[in-house]
């Protein structure tokens, strides 16, 4: 059922009043802080009509009503519609993106510890994109112990890997220039397909051919397999702080130690969005979830996980500000 706008104004205050008190709503709370021109007794037939509609709640007979995971739902649906990424500085990511001399662990790391900082909540970031990283230079560098040292540039950062392969410094020199004059601009995904096609001139190029390569190309399809989270719980803190959601906290603190369960939280259903899972009950987590992007391709997804009552629209405020951010970068 469509809401009135009268109505529309009366959920998303009575939610907003509930994230930041804990409080059970009532007409007169409600009065209290909106301008709507509307008595105390209209502003309770306002609140029993949503709670008929299964919006809120009454915890008790005479009391004030809390929302319901319906009623949260409603609010962010609203919410999302007008989030704008101007509300919250994060000039931060930027800057770990613009330098493009960290590693990929050490920029999603960075994003990730931002936002926690940024929101108040515990912060996940899943990196699952590593066939979409463009390739900028390879560098290969002999170790001791029959090893190799691999930097592979990407516009967004560097991965290191460590080979368990004997080459010397002339044959990873070989690798290195091959590798970089005929991938440079190609994703590790188009690589990792196509490398077949570029055996025979690799066998006359590269003297250590196939144990330097192949050993490289099964090392990014380990790569391109695995999921790799970075969890920043400097939110929590603030969530045991909270005497009126100790139980909720506890459960995300659960939830942040259980890497598969995290996983399957951070899925995203649609595509360049930020998505809000609201939890059905007040034990249970939310999610508010986006994409990060990087010259129109994903590479991972960020997730700021909380309890049913947490602020959905500042940490709306914040993603967006990442993810447009981020989106605005250029590859070089």
């Amino acid at each position: 059922m469509e809401l009135s706008d009268r109505k529309q104004k009366i959920l998303c205050i009575a939610v907003e009043e509930y994230i930041r008190e804990c409080s059970p709503i009532t007409s007169g709370g409600i009065k209290d802080v909106t301008s709507l021109g509307c008595s105390t007794a209209t502003l309770r037939n306002e609140l029993n009509a949503l709670e008929a509609m299964g919006y809120l709640r009454q915890l008790h007979t005479s009391g004030g009503r809390v929302p319901t995971a319906q009623g949260y739902r409603y609010y962010v649906e609203k919410l999302l519609s007008s989030v704008r990424a101007s509300e919250v500085e994060l000039e931060e990511v930027k800057k770990i993106i613009n330098s493009r001399t960290s590693s990929l662990n050490e920029i999603v790391s960075g994003i990730a510890k931002i936002v926690s900082q940024a929101t108040n909540y515990p912060t996940v970031v899943m990196v699952d994109g590593f066939e979409n990283l463009v390739l900028k230079e390879f560098k290969l560098v002999p170790l001791l112990d029959e090893k190799i040292m691999v930097l592979i540039g990407t516009e967004t950062g560097y991965i290191y890997q460590t080979l368990e392969v004997r080459a010397t410094a002339e044959e990873c020199n070989d690798a290195t220039i091959y590798l970089t004059n005929h991938f440079r601009g190609e994703t590790i995904g188009y690589m990792i397909d196509n490398i077949a096609q570029f055996e025979g001139g690799m066998k006359g190029e590269i003297k250590a051919f196939e144990k330097v390569v192949n050993t490289l190309i099964e090392g990014l399809k380990k790569l391109n397999q695995q999921r790799y989270l970075d969890i920043r719980r400097e939110g929590s803190a603030k969530l045991l702080d909270d005497k009126k959601s100790v139980e909720e906290a506890k459960k995300v603190l659960k939830v942040l130690e259980d890497e598969k369960e995290l996983s399957s939280i951070l899925e995203l259903e649609g595509e360049g969005n930020i998505e809000v899972k609201v939890a059905e009950e007040e034990d249970s987590c939310s999610v508010v979830k986006a994409p990060i992007c990087f010259n129109g391709r994903q590479l991972a997804s960020i997730g700021v996980i909380g309890p049913q009552r947490m602020d959905y629209a500042g940490i709306a405020s914040a993603l967006k500000v990442v993810i447009d951010n981020l989106n605005d970068l250029k590859g070089e």
